[in-house]
């Protein structure tokens, strides 16, 4: 199964740009985008949107993503996976590692839960 990406919309556009000018035939979407949830969607509603359409997370919020993932799962709902930017992380090194992850890996592997990123 392919690994699509939605991007919150707290990173800049240069993550989507970034991805794609690496690897044209990705699917990265932001928050905000048509077809995306609508920018200030709150986050339980933006790990729905991802269950139901495929989309690991990408996003710098280390803070209350794992409580509203542990609340997402206790409602007996999944999500293909939350990656979540280390702290000291470059640009690069986390476009590398997501082009490295979609290129090498099943998108079960991430599933349910938060992964740090880089590996």
């Amino acid at each position: 199964m392919t690994i699509n990406y939605l991007i919150d919309e707290t990173l800049p556009p240069m993550y989507k740009e970034q991805l794609l000018r690496y690897q044209s035939d990705l699917t990265v979407l932001m928050v905000g985008e048509p077809a995306t949830p609508l920018k200030g969607t709150l986050d339980p509603e933006i790990l729905t949107w991802c269950e139901l359409n495929n989309f690991i997370l990408v996003t710098n919020n280390r803070t209350s993503m794992p409580v509203h993932l542990a609340e997402h799962l206790a409602q007996n709902h999944h999500i293909p996976g939350i990656f979540v930017f280390r702290r000291k992380a470059t640009i690069g090194q986390i476009i590398d590692d997501l082009i490295f992850i979609a290129q090498v890996n099943e998108s079960k592997e991430f599933q349910d839960r938060i992964t740090h990123i880089p590996l």
